[in-house]
């Protein structure tokens, strides 16, 4: 039976972590194109994308069109902000933890200060959630309609795919 999981959280919440220990744990295919990897591939700042993608709104139509596209094969694990929204039958999982958690994992992650990490994900937030609600009608905020919501700031991400591992499985 082919399942699909789709991961979400804000910038540091543990998206890509907590997506690659269920990918390999239920051995399904992991979907996880981030607009980091795309800057690079432009040879841009992931800022300078983000820029961009708020100048022109096909950068998100063409990446949301691309992530449809891969639900469309089944059988995956999708790590992406708009993943819950755009695919419409999936287990939807929000992981949340706060500003200053969030930020200490960036600063380490991309080796930035922790007043750096912490105003990198604010304007990161508020330039996703603004464009979201204005392209698609989506509040980011609201997840009433996701079947698990995780506070990664208690749980490590493996404690915290052991919990998506266990729902999927249940809901399998």
């Amino acid at each position: 039976m082919s399942q699909i999981i789709c991961i979400s959280g804000m910038s540091g919440s543990g998206k890509n972590s907590v997506g690659e220990l269920v990918a390999k744990s239920l051995r399904m295919r992991l979907v996880n194109p981030t607009f980091k990897t795309l800057a690079r591939e432009r040879g841009v700042s992931l800022m300078e994308y983000q820029q961009m993608a708020n100048e022109n709104r096909r950068i998100d139509i063409d990446f949301d069109r691309a992530i449809g596209r891969e639900a469309a094969k089944g059988n995956c694990v999708i790590t992406t902000w708009l993943g819950p929204w755009m695919v419409k039958k999936c287990l939807r999982v929000w992981l949340q933890a706060d500003e200053k958690t969030r930020a200490a994992r960036i600063a380490k992650r991309d080796k930035m200060s922790m007043a750096a990490a912490l105003a990198h994900l604010k304007k990161r937030d508020a330039d996703n959630g603004r464009r979201y609600a204005k392209l698609y009608g989506i509040d980011i905020t609201r997840h009433a309609d996701f079947d698990l919501i995780i506070n990664t700031k208690n749980f490590r991400p493996r404690q915290s795919a052991a919990i998506v591992i266990a729902a999927a499985k249940a809901n399998a």
